[in-house]
């Protein structure tokens, strides 16, 4: 088990640079904050019974399972070839392995990281791991038993949490590091360049740009199988109703801007907004940003993001993104505590479609999940994570405990 002391060595200062179509970063504005206002509903959470997985709801010839609990608050998952599972858990500061047994018994479960305050984002990578924490990224070597080694800060210095202080990693085909960091307020205009954007790195955490900005919130993020694409969705602002700004679903690309704070959904001008833009209208603003390729019902709050490359579903699955949405908290009528499935043709988005519902229930005042991470296991079935019952459910197609193309 590897324990990170309570401060990292220190790492020199990474200046933001011009390369690669990255973008420079510029003196911010002041920073002006709009009120928040709107409706707060929460459903009452159940207690985790063993017999939930047989009472959720999947397509046809789909059948849930239970591959893990009692395990706390489980986020974000990856899954390395030899079919181990690594999950971070930002409550309790730590990183688990979990080894499935083949003879139908638990998975078992150790903790291989230790004293890593609030690690959420993972990625795996030609043997080594990658984990970030708020203001920080990590990276190490992973032994054949799942057990971690020399685990050092790679990037120290990663803006303030605020608001939205879970960040996520993965490494694109283009062997560079791609991080998350959500804004630090509802809808503001921010101080930091580097909030409400994706990040991009060298795998030692060196060259650090933005790639994209006016991102509110975008976690789960992947590349299309086929067009090497990178995609994810981005959470709307809270506050401003039941159906506005709706969950956009975007492709993202270098330099691109995504119009937060000041757009949302097809270059919309948001009028609740009382700040302009630095140098232009907000209609001016709006016409230069990127409208997403779809779009999804407000408050759903999409986390985890994966495209399925694997054999076990269907044909027609194969290359289809799947995408868990934790759940609202600020609309009358709750939405989400769900996982969905966004349909692709030619490599382009064409409609979103329910796959695993039945979390949330009676009219919408009870729960008993909110999916959070998610991961193609290697015999294909998909891992979906629960961080507030603590379980990791299992999505498998064909007779439960049959053998699976891989």
């Amino acid at each position: 088990m590897f324990t990170v002391p309570s401060r990292a060595a220190s790492v020199a200062i990474i200046p933001l640079l011009l390369s690669n179509g990255m973008l420079t970063a510029q003196k911010p504005p002041a920073r002006i904050v709009a009120p928040v206002q709107g409706w707060t509903s929460t459903p009452t959470l159940e207690p985790y019974d063993s017999a939930l997985a047989s009472r959720l709801s999947v397509p046809q010839g789909f059948h849930v399972t239970v591959f893990a609990d009692h395990l706390g608050s489980p986020r974000m998952m990856a899954v390395r070839s030899d079919g181990t599972v690594f999950v971070t858990r930002p409550d309790s500061n730590d990183v688990l392995a979990l080894h499935e047994e083949r003879d139908g018994r638990p998975a078992t479960v150790r903790k291989v990281v230790t004293n890593l305050r609030h690690v959420h984002g993972i990625a795996l990578h030609a043997g080594r791991i990658y984990l970030a924490t708020v203001k920080e990224v990590y990276a190490g070597d992973l032994r054949t038993d799942g057990s971690v080694a020399d685990l050092r800060a790679i990037i120290t210095d990663l803006p303030d949490g605020g608001q939205h202080p879970n960040r996520t990693v993965a490494v694109g085909p283009d062997l560079m590091l791609y991080i998350t960091v959500g804004s630090d307020c509802n809808q503001c205009i921010e101080s930091d360049e580097e909030h409400a954007t994706i990040l991009r790195a060298r795998l030692d955490g060196t060259e650090r740009g933005v790639f994209a900005r006016g991102l509110r919130n975008t976690l789960g993020i992947d590349w299309n199988p086929e067009t090497h694409e990178l995609w994810g969705m981005d959470n709307g602002a809270d506050g401003k109703g039941d159906a506005v700004p709706p969950e956009e679903l975007n492709l993202l690309q270098a330099s691109a801007d995504y119009g937060w704070p000041f757009c949302y959904a097809n270059q919309k001008p948001d009028v609740t907004f009382s700040s302009e833009p630095p140098g232009s209208t907000r209609e001016e603003h709006c016409a230069r940003t990127v409208a997403p390729k779809l779009t999804y019902q407000a408050h759903s709050a999409p986390i985890g993001f994966v495209f399925y490359r694997s054999k076990q579903f269907p044909g027609d699955y194969r290359n289809d993104a799947f995408v868990t949405l934790r759940g609202s908290w600020n609309r009358h009528m709750p939405t989400g505590y769900k996982v969905v499935r966004i349909h692709f043709e030619n490599g382009r988005p064409t409609q979103f479609e329910d796959f695993l519902t039945g979390f949330l229930t009676d009219g919408g005042q009870r729960y008993s999940a909110r999916p959070a991470g998610i991961a193609v296991a290697a015999d294909g079935s998909l891992l979906v994570s629960d961080d507030t019952n603590g379980v990791i459910y299992r999505i498998g197609y064909g007779m439960p405990g049959a053998p699976s193309a891989r």
